[in-house]
């Protein structure tokens, strides 16, 4: 915030509650002024000289206490009314002067504090406090011929006593407007600076929204690109086996047989993966994906992370449990995905020194394991970029996924994919033989 657009800050009135709070405020303090009042009206202590009859003397003290319940709506009313029924009253010699002079302070300290117009209370601050010494000059001025000849008869010090006497009223005088200026002041800023930190709070709330829709939609283009990659391959392949079965129907109807087959598992395989992929993109953006650069690669590539975490000085481990089988395109990819981020966040953030990967076929899914010794509890953050991603790719398959801290130590990154039920075979079709192979391997790439 600029100095000009701090200056053309207008603080917010007061809510309900701090309306309530002056109304009470108001209404305590002029409870205590009358009280002060009777105490000084028993005790003839009349600093002031001969007070005025007792019904102008309860005038003049609710008159300079009461304007208090109104001190945060009108500020500026509130100071005048009271600056002026305090210089009148003690003009006419109220006896009531200890809740005055606070309720004169506390209406100084709140044109400073809320005043809506800095320029105005600012002026009107000075003004008052002129006043009020330019009234004090006064009354010394008028009332040093009437002191009593023995006024100061005890008086030892090297300073004549009457200017001893106006040197301290000065001094006091000016230590308690000083100080409801400072205050005030200093309240004023205090709001101003709680009004930029929360709006730069708001302004960065935006920016990390939309830095997260931004990383969405560049994690849904990489999704969209292994999309493209995934059924490009399955059509591919679903031609060159349609185009050896016309070739052979006629002569080899087993081979056409088994081409058939294979175009109907591929035809399915995509739909698969169409529903799948599409189903993410079409998901409201509203998490982070991992803003590091795009790899293919599928699980058998699992080894080079293991290969590159050994060579960051990690002591690293890989292992294989159960029967591999062959893994649907994208499925393979969102575990390469997966294990990639765990281990680069393990690179980078855990201080980790072992670092274990696992990868387990079990009967109906595949399930890859990353666990490190390193500083797992501080590395908690929901809204991390490479933690959503991971969510994404394994939401995109239906599958589970755990990441946090582990009980002994370090961080443990678990993902597990469903595998799709494997086909059944067409109405009449034969289980290839040993002789009867596919006419085109259907793992080669398109």
């Amino acid at each position: 915030m600029s100095t000009s657009s701090r200056e053309d800050w207008r603080r917010p009135g007061p809510t309900a509650e701090q309306r309530r709070v002056d109304l009470w405020l108001g209404l305590g303090v002029t409870a205590l002024a009358l009280v002060s009042l009777t105490l000084a009206r028993s005790t003839g202590a009349f600093m002031l000289g001969p007070p005025p009859s007792g019904p102008e003397q309860l005038f003049w003290t609710v008159a300079v206490t009461l304007p208090l319940i109104w001190r945060r709506r009108w500020p500026a009313a509130t100071l005048l009314i009271i600056s002026v029924a305090f210089i009148a009253a003690q003009a006419r010699s109220a006896p009531e002067t200890q809740f005055s002079s606070w309720a004169l302070f506390c209406a100084l300290y709140t044109v400073g504090a809320w005043g809506q117009d800095r320029q105005r209370s600012r002026r009107l601050r000075i003004g008052v406090i002129a006043t009020m010494f330019a009234w004090l000059g006064i009354y010394y001025a008028v009332s040093i011929d009437h002191i009593p000849p023995g006024a100061f008869a005890d008086a030892v010090g090297p300073v004549p006593p009457v200017l001893a006497a106006m040197v301290t009223g000065v001094l006091v005088n000016v230590l308690v407007f000083g100080f409801a200026y400072f205050f005030g002041e200093t309240a004023w800023v205090a709001a101003r600076r709680e009004h930029e930190l929360r709006t730069q709070a708001e302004d960065l709330r935006r920016s990390q929204a939309e830095a997260r829709e931004r990383a969405v939609l560049g994690e849904r283009v990489r999704i969209a690109r292994e999309l493209h990659d995934v059924v490009a391959h399955h059509v591919s392949v679903m031609g060159v086996q349609a185009s050896a079965c016309r070739r052979v129907f006629d002569r080899d109807p087993g081979k056409a047989r088994t081409a058939l087959t294979a175009i109907e598992q591929s035809a399915r395989t995509a739909v698969d993966e169409l529903r799948r992929m599409l189903g993410v993109l079409r998901a409201p953006a509203n998490a982070n994906a991992d803003a590091e650069p795009p790899a293919t690669g599928g699980v058998e590539r699992i080894g080079e992370l293991v290969e590159r975490a050994r060579a960051a000085g990690l002591t690293a481990t890989l292992g294989v449990y159960g029967d591999a089988v062959a893994l649907p395109e994208s499925v393979s990819q969102a575990a390469y995905r997966v294990t990639q981020e765990a281990v680069t966040n393990t690179l980078k953030h855990a201080g980790a020194n072992v670092l274990d990967v696992r990868v387990r076929y079990l009967a109906r899914e595949v399930e890859v394991d990353v666990t490190d010794d390193g500083r797992g509890g501080r590395r908690v953050n929901a809204l991390g970029l490479g933690l959503i991603g991971m969510h994404e790719r394994v939401s995109a398959h239906d599958g589970d996924l755990e990441a946090g801290p582990r009980a002994g130590g370090g961080w443990r990154v678990r993902a597990r994919f469903p595998l799709p039920a494997p086909a059944d075979p067409p109405v009449g079709a034969q289980a290839p033989s040993d002789e009867q192979q596919p006419v085109v391997d259907t793992a080669r790439s398109a």
